[in-house]
């Protein structure tokens, strides 16, 4: 074992664990260790349980003497983003509006971790509200991209990929209600996982928008997120298999955009050159207007998030960033038959997508079409449109997969596979298929 600890995969550390040539105590206080380090610089995690972190580490160092039945991520050290609940913790929702807030009750989702044996060691910044930022007007200031620290991670769950690239964990809990995962994956090149819609349980976790909510998780390595999802979801996990013929569409037509970065073309060319190295076989095909998509998915989460959280930011408005209460109480102008009108045009786009995948197995395309903003584009309070690809899958609910795929400007960019709905199983496969003919895995920022 010659990596520092916080560096083995999850599959490496847990047989280190079981073998005893690691043991849990150690692996997490080495995981602090480097929180200690890097966090002062990156700004992820802001609120570190230290000492229920070593408790439950020892614990779990006599569960391993005692041959107890062990999880699949025993010892294995998670972070939470800010807006899932842990009994006792001060889950704030990045919000000054509930920076007093003490949970009462661990979400389903972090406890199907902990029931895995996996070890939490603290909360993960997220834009306020989950909604947008970067905010200077929020609880706390927003981590800073590993790869340039002048540039934003994305967001709402910037914190847990900031964590993840910066090697601070090697998993953390998000959620991904337009992009909030996928997003930041690939402004901090790590890997972000959305499942299906539905397949992970909400409760106890800040809604923001019910019908386009998705909690999902952050790894640097697609093997890692599959260990980690089978825990989330109760699903054995996947056996390796080959991807040869597997059918891929590439709507490359969603990467044409006045806004993309001159080198994204390039990069999603190779990509798709590289996944039919793979044996896999693509073609490409034409997807509907994506500006068209993108405005009834903004309508949909702006009307559900101001009914969530309208009434508060209203009666608070001094408690809540420029950012947010713009955003949430924009919600407002929409009546209920424009949500109806645009809920049928979801239900449309999303028979689209079907068809596509009912003669390929996934469809894959660009997360991002530029590389991470730096935060001087922040600097007057005002949202700042970002050009993704990823709002379309929480209208229509379908697994979606982030991996990097290379660099512009010394920054991270990711490509995006998507599947059908329930068959995560392709979406990893493929993703994996992609981080293996790859180098992007193995490269992680400099830190002295």
């Amino acid at each position: 074992m010659n990596a520092h600890p916080p560096d083995l995969p999850i599959g490496e550390a847990r047989a280190a664990l079981r073998s005893g040539a690691l043991s849990a105590l150690a692996l997490t206080e080495a995981h602090l260790e480097r929180i200690d380090n890097r966090n002062p610089v990156i700004g992820a995690f802001v609120h570190i349980a230290t000492e229920s972190a070593l408790s439950t580490a020892r614990a779990t160092d006599i569960a391993i003497t005692n041959h107890a039945l062990l999880g699949p991520l025993h010892g294995i050290p998670f972070a939470i983003k800010d807006i899932f609940d842990v009994t006792g913790w001060p889950v704030s929702w990045g919000s000054r509006l509930q920076q007093h807030r003490i949970a009462r009750k661990t979400a389903p989702a972090v406890q199907s971790l902990i029931d895995a044996g996996a070890i939490p060691l603290g909360l993960v910044a997220t834009y306020e509200l989950a909604s947008v930022g970067p905010d200077r007007q929020s609880l706390y200031p927003q981590p800073r991209n590993p790869w340039n620290h002048e540039h934003i991670t994305g967001g709402s769950s910037s914190g847990s990929a900031a964590a993840v690239a910066a090697g601070m964990v090697r998993l953390a809990l998000g959620t991904d209600t337009g992009g909030s995962i996928r997003s930041p994956a690939a402004y901090c090149g790590v890997v972000g996982l959305k499942p299906s819609f539905g397949v992970l349980p909400t409760g106890g976790v800040m809604p923001l928008a019910p019908s386009l909510d998705h909690v999902g998780l952050i790894s640097p390595t697609v093997p890692e997120a599959a260990v980690a999802f089978s825990a989330l979801a109760n699903r054995p996990p996947s056996s390796p298999a080959a991807v040869r013929g597997i059918r891929v569409a590439y709507g490359r037509n969603w990467c044409y955009d006045n806004a993309a970065h001159a080198g994204l073309q390039q990069l999603m060319d190779d990509a798709a050159a590289i996944l039919t190295l793979c044996a896999m076989n693509l073609s490409v095909l034409h997807l509907p207007d994506y500006a068209a998509i993108e405005r009834t998915a903004a309508h949909i989460i702006h009307a559900e998030q101001y009914a969530v959280h309208g009434a508060s930011v209203l009666a608070n408005a001094d408690a809540v960033g420029s950012m947010a209460a713009q955003s949430i109480l924009s919600g407002a102008r929409d009546g209920p038959e424009q949500l109806a009108a645009e809920r049928k045009v979801a239900l449309d786009f999303s028979a689209v997508i079907d068809a596509v995948l009912s003669d390929h197995e996934v469809l894959v395309l660009p997360t991002t079409l530029t590389p991470a903003p730096p935060f001087s584009d922040f600097a007057h309070g005002r949202a700042v449109w970002t050009a993704m690809r990823t709002i379309p899958f929480n209208l229509s609910g379908h697994p979606a997969l982030s991996v990097p795929m290379g660099f512009v400007d010394g920054l991270p960019l990711g490509l995006q596979i998507v599947g059908r709905h329930g068959d995560e199983a392709s979406v990893l496969r493929v993703g994996e298929a992609f981080e293996a003919a790859t180098d992007h895995a193995a490269m992680s920022p400099y830190f002295t």
